[in-house]
């Protein structure tokens, strides 16, 4: 009998995209629910929620081009492609100290989610400027040894928010593969690589599917996408 791995039992869903959310059906199926198990009533009163999100989303503010180069800062793009336009979906940034804080573009900037891993190695997650989870502690960033994880990310509709990605206000940018990342789909990690280590990330039961080393500075940083 074969050994059965991590990756044998990882269910992947249905890919569903941003243009999807705008389809009654692609709106139902990102909510789990199938039609055809409802009564009219209940039907009904979807739709009506299907109708207001989709207004929502198309008269929210965007964000627009962000100019996020600073000197002797680094800042690095994950980005997604729809056709002639490039969207951002995640970026980094590599401050002087170093710290290291990891990004979701948002049009509220109330909200501002972002994670952080500081000079004396305290990483924490934020969100409305308040830590959602305990800090932890991890190797500091000035004195990486091998690798160390800075994270899992999903939950991607940079379009949706108008986060427009110009290379040129990135140190380096990765293009995601098309059909990857999504609303519910795919997953980027992030994680600090000591060069000329040959050091490897932690394994994921998720399908690899592309990565990207940015070597401009130590440690590296190594951008990885997962099919979901």
């Amino acid at each position: 009998m074969a050994h059965r791995t991590a990756k044998d039992t990882f269910q992947v869903l249905d890919y569903i995209g941003e243009d999807d959310l705008d389809t009654y059906e692609g709106w139902l199926k990102f909510q789990g629910l199938d039609l055809s198990t409802l009564t009219e009533e209940e039907a009904a009163g979807l739709r009506e929620l299907f109708e207001t999100a989709v207004k929502a989303r198309a008269t929210a503010c965007k964000v627009g081009r962000m100019k996020l180069k600073r000197p002797g800062q680094s800042t690095y793009a994950i980005a997604i492609r729809d056709g002639g336009d490039l969207w951002l979906a995640l970026w980094i940034k590599r401050s002087m100290k170093p710290e290291y804080f990891i990004f979701h573009p948002t049009a509220d900037g109330n909200w501002n989610p972002h994670s952080s891993l500081h000079k004396d190695g305290t990483f924490h997650l934020k969100s409305h400027d308040i830590v959602t989870i305990p800090p932890r502690h991890k190797q500091p960033p000035g004195s990486i040894k091998g690798s160390e994880d800075l994270g899992a990310y999903g939950g991607f509709a940079p379009k949706a928010v108008g986060a427009v990605c110009e290379p040129a206000d990135f140190t380096g940018v990765f293009e995601a593969p098309p059909g990857i990342l999504g609303p519910r789909n795919g997953m980027v990690t992030v994680d600090l690589i000591e060069p000329g280590s040959g050091a490897e990330p932690l394994s994921h039961p998720a399908e690899e599917v592309a990565r990207h080393l940015f070597s401009d500075a130590a440690p590296h940083v190594l951008v990885r996408i997962f099919r979901t």
